[in-house]
């Protein structure tokens, strides 16, 4: 058996000759329990709402997304639509118009992002999780239909059931160099029924409708022009190798994003958050194992008789540092250890039961998301060494040349 442990062992579990050293270590291991808990719980909070924004924009966004490196539209060619079509590991691609339109219901109207998509864009993304009124439908019977969001469905107070007033889209007439606002041909306008209302997220629900491709194509005049093309991957096929191919394909006329690229700020700042976090809380872990410098200074001062015997019989200064810096260590970790169990539990508890509410409805997530990774573990115990080590050191270095002095 290590000696040192063995030794710090019985001085973590025996009773002090003053009480308030006792205290102090109880303090201690609080302290690094309460840090490591909120840690732990704090990371997983975030990794939830990481995964939580992957879902929502994967309602919207295909898993690679094709669009122009430079302006708007792009022309759509046969050859181009083969061209994708024949790399490996592409199973369908869906063909988007999106502008921003005016829209209007009766007296109201609103400036909204319509999404001109074929049929099979449907199939690639899970609009219909997400539909809370109405049937997901772009084109019935040769009538168009529009998909909106809650919010704009609020907006503007559409009734689904209303037969006599479709919806109208605006959109100013680009085909003109030149523009009289006072001509009737100024912008072109279109009827549209409404057909179904999705429900995700406020930044979704306010501004978007889905409306069928040739829809938005007579509308805004695009011909064969484009704005994205969605890309479904076939199943078990590396997403990242068939973008990798379609980069190499394509060349630089075109942007290959994939979905993270495609939401590449948004991630980015959850991920800075979660990084400022992190340190902020290790900090506060810091600050907690002061307590354990001042314990292990304590302790030294309590044992000095116990030290002075162990060097008679022969121990070293370097065992003597190893035996408080054993000593800090096991007052840091009964505390962390407790707080990794405390994290995982609670964590557990909401995952399993959403306890706590984010505030607000949504269809996809009432409750605070929470996703548990075994690296934030790893990282929480890596921390927790670091600052162990050099709360421990300086008293166990001190107790040390203490000794030598007296020899």
């Amino acid at each position: 058996m290590n000696l040192a442990l063995f030794i710090a062992r019985r001085y973590f579990f025996s009773r002090k000759k003053k009480n308030f050293i006792n205290i102090i270590s109880n303090i201690s291991m609080i302290g690094v329990c309460v840090g490591t808990m909120a840690l732990v719980i704090v990371l997983s909070v975030f990794n939830g709402l990481e995964d939580l924004f992957r879902s929502l924009y994967g309602t919207f966004n295909s898993q690679i997304q094709v669009k122009a490196a430079e302006g708007k539209f792009f022309e759509l060619t046969p050859e181009l639509l083969s061209s994708i079509n024949s790399v490996e590991g592409v199973e369908s691609v869906a063909e988007v118009i999106e502008d921003n339109v005016v829209l209007t219901y009766r007296e109201a109207q609103s400036i909204v992002k319509m999404r001109g998509v074929s049929n099979n864009f449907l199939k690639q993304n899970g609009l219909d999780s997400v539909i809370v009124a109405g049937k997901l439908v772009l084109q019935e019977d040769g009538v168009d239909y529009a998909i909106m969001g809650s919010g704009v469905q609020f907006m503007l107070s559409v009734s689904l059931k209303d037969d006599l007033y479709p919806l109208q889209i605006w959109y100013p007439n680009n085909t003109k160099k030149t523009i009289d606002l006072n001509s009737p041909n100024a912008i072109f306008r279109k009827p549209i029924r409404p057909g179904a209302v999705f429900a995700i997220e406020q930044q979704y629900d306010n501004n978007y409708i889905f409306v069928p491709l040739s829809f938005a194509r007579d509308l805004v005049q695009a011909g064969n022009n484009r704005t994205s093309l969605e890309i479904k991957t076939a199943s078990g096929i590396d997403i990242r190798k068939v973008q990798n191919a379609l980069k190499t394909k394509l060349g630089n006329q075109y942007t290959v994003q994939n979905r993270d690229e495609q939401h590449a700020n948004l991630l980015r700042a959850i991920q800075f958050e979660k990084l400022f976090v992190y340190i902020t809380f290790s900090f506060i872990l810091a600050i907690a194992s002061f307590n354990i410098f001042f314990s292990l200074t304590m302790l030294a001062l309590d044992k000095q008789k116990d030290v002075a015997v162990l060097s008679a019989m022969g121990a070293s200064a370097g065992f003597i540092k190893r035996l408080f810096i054993t000593e800090g260590a096991i007052i840091a970790f009964t505390g962390a250890a407790t707080g990794i169990v405390l994290g995982f539990v609670i964590c557990w508890l909401q995952q399993t039961f959403g306890f706590v509410s984010m505030g607000m409805q949504t269809s996809v997530v009432d409750a605070y998301p929470v996703q548990m990774r075994i690296e934030d573990f790893a990282r929480v115990g890596l921390t927790i060494i670091v600052i162990v080590f050099v709360a421990s050191y300086f008293p166990a270095v001190k107790a040390s040349k203490n000794i030598d002095a007296k020899l």
